[in-house]
């Protein structure tokens, strides 16, 4: 697996986070539109076309407007992993995710993702793949500016200690690991969609990429 990106993808597992209750944004954030599909549904394809093995999105139990949403995008309701206390916070979904018992077999390496990331560049994420996939056996992030960012990519046993990890947040479990960073140009790294006004930048993020990408 060594340096090829696209033998590294197809044994991913993405854990894609959407449990949030965007009460800033005072709407479902996930559910806002994106090109021609949802921010849901547009993290989703863009994983599909990464080449990933198993996308699991992780969402409020009960959640019947996510619901309705993959049910719309033909996402498999087996792989929609329940969180039954999503106020406890994002750490809480990432450890629903890691104990979670139906990842299919194989899978050598998991990506954490923000679900509200939509506007990152496909070329930065598949240059954060191919970083990784030059250093299997550590914890791999794309740094802007000096700064981690999200997604980040961990090998399964370290995915796997986030069910039992005592860390209170995903910062303090991997300020204790050697994390490699991978140095990337795209300013979206440092965002994520909060409120209206950052979903307004995202798009605008997003449609810049789109036109100089041709």
């Amino acid at each position: 697996m060594k340096g090829d990106a696209n033998c590294f993808a197809r044994c991913l597992g993405v854990v894609l986070l959407a449990a949030g209750s965007s009460r800033r944004m005072e709407q479902p954030k996930l559910l806002l539109p994106w090109g021609d599909t949802s921010i849901a549904g547009h993290q989703i394809r863009v994983w599909q076309r990464l080449g990933a093995r198993q996308i699991a999105l992780v969402c409020a139990a009960g959640d019947k407007a996510m619901e309705a949403e993959l049910d719309r995008i033909n996402f498999p309701s087996g792989n929609c992993i329940p969180n039954h206390a999503p106020e406890n916070g994002m750490f809480s979904s990432i450890r629903c995710a890691a104990q979670w018992g139906c990842w299919e077999t194989g899978l050598t390496h998991w990506a954490i993702t923000l679900g509200d990331q939509p506007h990152l560049r496909l070329e930065t994420l598949q240059a954060l793949l191919a970083c990784a996939a030059t250093q299997p056996g550590r914890v791999c992030q794309p740094r802007w500016q000096g700064h981690f960012c999200h997604p980040v990519l961990l090998p399964k046993e370290v995915f796997l200690q986030l069910g039992t990890t005592k860390a209170a947040t995903l910062k303090d479990f991997l300020e204790i690991l050697c994390v490699a960073g991978c140095d990337l140009d795209d300013p979206g790294l440092d965002q994520d969609i909060d409120t209206p006004a950052d979903y307004e930048k995202a798009l605008a993020l997003y449609a810049s990429w789109r036109e100089s990408a041709g």
